[in-house]
């Protein structure tokens, strides 16, 4: 493939899909990295729960964005704050660590949009070059002066396609594990919950 400088309109167009492909990727490595264990220690944070049910103490020692949770959970029950109350505050907190755990996610599934989109748009402009070039040619037109302009324009589309597959794919990826952390926390509240409301009771 030649040098960008020599791809006329569709060089811009890759210089800048280049770019948004090293973003999204660097992105889903390091939120990949980030997201690696959010929704472990869900034993131990049960036995723990199960422990200061009975009035043993029980101890979180992960650090999960669940573990966080469920930390303030238990300084709070031993507070002796009401379930409204646990509830309130953790879910604030469960909120923060959601929001936490979602960062990028927008960025990947932005540039799993717009690429296909700068991929026509170079494809679009490509072929205008083209179909410019030929009618200058006039009288000496061939077949290859349209051939090489197609060729490139075409070649803005696929890489449009190229950028913004493994975006998606990487978003989904990466929100299936802020589901899953989020259903982690979610347990946490709910088993602060219960015991709090026992404890008022």
């Amino acid at each position: 493939m030649p040098p960008l400088s020599e791809m006329g309109s569709a060089g811009p167009v890759l210089a800048v899909l280049a770019v948004l492909s090293l973003l999204s990727l660097a992105v889903i490595v390091a939120r990949l990295l980030a997201l690696g264990g959010v929704a472990k220690g869900v034993a131990g944070r049960d036995a723990a729960f199960a422990a200061h049910a009975r009035g043993e103490a029980g101890e979180i020692s992960g650090d999960a964005p669940a573990d966080r949770v469920a930390r303030r959970a238990f300084e709070m029950l031993e507070s002796g704050a009401s379930d409204a109350v646990v509830e309130a505050e953790l879910t604030g907190l469960g909120n923060s660590e959601a929001a936490s755990m979602g960062r990028g996610l927008r960025l990947l599934e932005l540039i799993g949009l717009i690429a296909p989109l700068l991929g026509l748009l170079g494809t679009v402009l490509g072929m205008i070059q083209s179909f410019r070039s030929l009618e200058l040619a006039a009288g000496s037109a061939n077949a290859s002066i349209l051939a090489g302009g197609i060729w490139q324009a075409l070649l803005t589309t696929a890489a449009g396609l190229i950028v913004a597959i493994p975006a998606l794919i990487g978003a989904t990826i990466l929100a299936s594990r802020v589901e899953a952390g989020t259903l982690a926390i979610e347990r946490v509240i709910t088993r602060a919950r219960a015991i709090a409301s026992r404890g008022a009771s």
